[in-house]
């Protein structure tokens, strides 16, 4: 399968398959606490549905999973289309990453590489990023990639019992040219 380059760091981009099911699990063990993905996968028979349930998605043209490898080897995080409407020209993209492997740039990195992909090679238009009001690690990294905030659902999703807002943030894409052309 193939595998794209982040950087000098040996870091890289690779598709996260079912058969991946193990390793992925000890990952969401790693970082439980951090991860909000965490959830969903509790063991070896749901981490498997969940990485099945993306390759559903990648077969329908309706979603994507990648993960994010570092140099030794290790699944460190990853990178979604958690929706993928080529026809209408629209999706959202989404992260996960261990708190070990924060501050490297790597979600940064994977984005550009699943965003430049969606826009220049399938035709996307619009690409959201939704973030927890909260998650300001998350909004850092929209800000980093030039999203524009487009506003905040008040309430959108429930966890642990609490009502959390969710922020909309958006790119176009001649406002992702023109970013990626000014980046070079």
């Amino acid at each position: 399968m193939f595998a794209i380059s982040l950087g000098d760091d040996g870091a890289e981009l690779r598709p996260l398959e079912p058969y991946h099911a193990e390793e992925y699990l000890a990952h969401i063990d790693r970082g439980r606490e951090y991860i909000g993905l965490a959830d969903v996968c509790t063991d070896l028979d749901s981490a498997r549905a969940f990485l099945r349930s993306y390759a559903e998605k990648a077969a329908d043209d309706s979603g994507r999973l990648y993960g994010i490898w570092t140099a030794d080897g290790t699944l460190v995080g990853g990178v979604l289309f958690r929706t993928f409407d080529a026809a209408a020209g629209t999706c959202e993209v989404g992260c996960w990453l261990e708190e070990a492997a924060v501050g490297r740039g790597l979600v940064t990195r994977a984005i550009r590489v699943i965003v430049d992909w969606a826009v220049e090679e399938r035709g996307i238009h619009r690409v959201e990023w939704i973030a927890a009001a909260g998650n300001a690690a998350s909004i850092k990294v929209a800000q980093r990639l030039g999203l524009v905030r487009d506003g905040v659902q008040r309430e959108k999703y429930a966890r642990g019992g609490v009502r959390h807002d969710v922020e909309i943030w958006s790119v176009l894409a001649p406002e992702w040219r023109e970013l990626r052309a000014g980046a070079r």
